[in-house]
């Protein structure tokens, strides 16, 4: 987690977050989807084969959730100020995601806006996404976070 926490104030615009990265275990895409997205592409390695996949594929969702852990642990949010997200505007999965790809994040600051009825809270719109070995993008989204300020 972060060591000290990060104040909406504390963002800028352009700023980049290596945040770490994670490789994905067929163990971990099988049970992960087993729970909650039971695609035979993401539980079943030969059924995966059969699919225009071609083989096991972690599930988007999981995928996302991997994201939101390694922004937390790689010092984008801070659990002392990340108060919530009004939504997302844009997620998109970009290329299946594979056992044994070690995959590396990276956020962008995009903007940064203080509250004017709430200045105890600031928007901080950002691009988080995920690359693989081969330097494709396979995971984007582009969201807000509502993170406090110093005044709150």
């Amino acid at each position: 987690m972060t060591a000290t926490p990060r104040y909406a104030e504390d963002y800028l615009p352009g700023q980049v977050f290596n945040v770490g990265s994670h490789a994905f275990s067929a163990a971990e895409i099988i049970a992960f989807s087993s729970e909650w997205d039971p695609h035979p592409f993401h539980i079943n390695e030969e059924a995966a084969r059969q699919t225009m996949f071609g083989g096991l594929i972690a599930s988007g969702w999981h995928t996302a959730l991997v994201m939101m852990r390694m922004m937390h642990q790689g010092g984008f949010l801070s659990l002392e100020t990340s108060i919530g997200s009004p939504g997302h505007e844009e997620l998109k999965w970009l290329r299946p995601v594979r056992p044994g790809e070690l995959l590396r994040g990276q956020v962008v600051v995009n903007s940064v806006r203080i509250s004017k009825s709430r200045p105890e809270m600031g928007f901080v719109n950002n691009t988080a996404t995920l690359t693989n070995p081969s330097g494709e993008v396979v995971y984007s989204l582009t969201s807000n976070a509502i993170i406090k300020t110093r005044a709150g």
